[in-house]
């Protein structure tokens, strides 16, 4: 039987950062969106979530009301999980605040302490964001092409 080797996923930025907000906003829902589900099962939906929050644009999603979390309870096309998609719109308000704040997300990235494998950094990310454990902040740091070692939690 032939080794199958490991392939970084498309949508991480390693050798580059996002080019946009929205870019960090989307790779930081999809972490959410694929906690504990089949990553391929997410891949092949990933399209169809991208298009029932309007490309990850972080102002429109922020801008979501119980109505829009109604009709995405009702998309088959997507990981219909309430508890993941009122995350998604309280991130996004989040998301807003902190542009507002520091200009963009990379600026705010960069004010983190990042010493100790980003163990503050996590510790952060974890209290400010909904659905964002100590696996899943790493990851997303990792993803966006941070110099964490995301195994290590």
């Amino acid at each position: 039987m032939q080794e199958q080797s490991f392939q970084m996923p498309q949508w991480w930025y390693r050798e580059k950062r996002p080019p946009s907000d929205d870019a960090y906003f989307e790779n930081m829902s999809r972490i959410i969106i694929h906690a504990g589900l089949n990553w391929y099962v997410i891949d092949r939906k990933w399209q169809a979530i991208r298009r029932a929050f309007l490309g990850f644009n972080f102002e429109k999603v922020a801008r979501f009301t119980e109505d829009d979390v109604e009709r995405l309870m009702m998309d088959k096309g997507i990981v219909r999980n309430r508890a993941k998609i009122i995350a998604i719109i309280q991130n996004a308000l989040i998301f807003r605040q902190i542009v507002k704040q520091y200009g963009s997300f990379q600026a705010y990235l960069d004010s983190l302490d990042k010493s100790n494998n980003y163990a503050d950094a996590v510790k952060e990310l974890r209290r400010k964001f909904k659905r964002l454990g100590p696996p899943s902040a790493s990851l997303f740091l990792y993803s966006v092409g941070e110099n964490i070692n995301p195994w290590a939690y």
